[in-house]
């Protein structure tokens, strides 16, 4: 199988989110405030949890990994959509459509992986906190991240080569603002049926085991707490659950919505506005929502502001000590 069966197909036309001028103008200024908030948010996360000794636990390691994806997985598509949104034709090589969608996929599968770790990650730190330290070691944390890069990035390969295979018939115009893969094989004109099956199969496997592993862990971590005995440590074990819970529904079920319910010529633009829940909201908000609901990273943020501004003192009164 070709990963080019049409070689006529050089280029594809996005159609993005709007045809209109003014539209996308004020998408445009709306969406490179939420990519600045994305980088700076994330960015923050990934210094306090870094900077802050406090903050060198399990929790707050995979926490980091997950900034770090989020900062990619947004620039994986939204430097392309503003770049898009201010341009009068949206054309997109054949070679950048195929490297952004194994990028973006590649990102979203690896936060799958790391969303389900750190719910394994609370239920061992709720149900077994005097082994917590012994379980999930440093060496340990090191290879479960390791193991979700390369499984994020190994994983979509048979899919994305298959999805290429479809022969598309001088079919280019992508009702998208990104390379997905639900719009390619919407194009395709043979050869679609199989490859669609295997994209559904694929998607079970990405998607379903992982939230099903997530909703089993949390039914653990749940009778967990209703055990213990003091109202505060249920609600300190609950707020520490809270976060990631959020999380989760978020991204999970605008994907599922995506890649796992029946196509139709209808249906492209439901997943644009699904495919900004899981690949531009969920980003945002990921930082947010850990920040404005743990005390911890807060109080880490806070520290490292106050330490800046005691350089930034130091050297306006001793420039020559800088």
């Amino acid at each position: 199988m070709s990963w080019k069966n049409d070689s006529s197909i050089k280029e594809f036309i996005l159609l993005g989110l709007s045809n209109s001028p003014f539209v996308q103008n004020i998408l445009f200024v709306i969406f490179l405030v939420i990519y600045l908030v994305i980088l700076i948010a994330n960015f923050l996360i990934i210094l306090a949890t870094f900077l802050d000794s406090r903050l060198h636990t399990p929790m707050y390691f995979f926490l980091r990994n997950l900034s770090i994806v989020d900062i990619c997985y947004s620039t994986s598509s939204m430097p392309r959509m503003l770049k898009d949104l201010l341009s009068a034709k949206k054309i997109i090589s054949f070679e950048e459509c195929v490297a952004q969608m194994y990028i973006s996929i590649s990102l979203g599968v690896t936060e799958c992986v790391l969303l389900a770790v750190m719910a394994y990650d609370r239920y061992i730190a709720i149900c077994f906190p005097l082994h917590y330290f012994t379980i999930i070691s440093p060496s340990t944390c090191i290879r479960i991240a390791t193991g979700a890069w390369i499984c994020g990035f190994l994983s979509p390969v048979a899919q994305i080569i298959l999805t290429w295979s479809v022969d598309l018939c001088g079919h280019n115009k992508i009702n998208h603002f990104v390379c997905e893969i639900p719009e390619i094989l919407a194009l395709g004109c043979k050869n679609v049926a199989v490859v669609k099956s295997v994209a559904f199969v694929v998607s079970i496997i990405i998607l379903v085991i992982p939230v099903s592993f997530i909703i089993i862990t949390y039914i653990k971590i749940i009778k967990a707490i209703l055990k213990i005995s003091t109202e505060a440590g249920r609600k300190k074990a609950f707020s520490t659950c809270g976060s990631h819970i959020i999380v989760v529904t978020l991204f999970y079920s605008s994907a599922m919505a995506t890649y796992m319910r029946p196509q139709s010529e209808s249906s492209a633009d439901t997943d644009k506005h699904f495919a900004i829940f899981y690949g531009i909201v969920t980003p945002l908000l990921n930082p947010l929502v850990y920040t404005l609901r743990n005390k911890e990273v807060k109080s880490a943020l806070k520290l490292c502001w106050q330490k800046q501004r005691k350089i930034d003192h130091m050297t306006i009164q001793y420039p020559h000590r800088s």
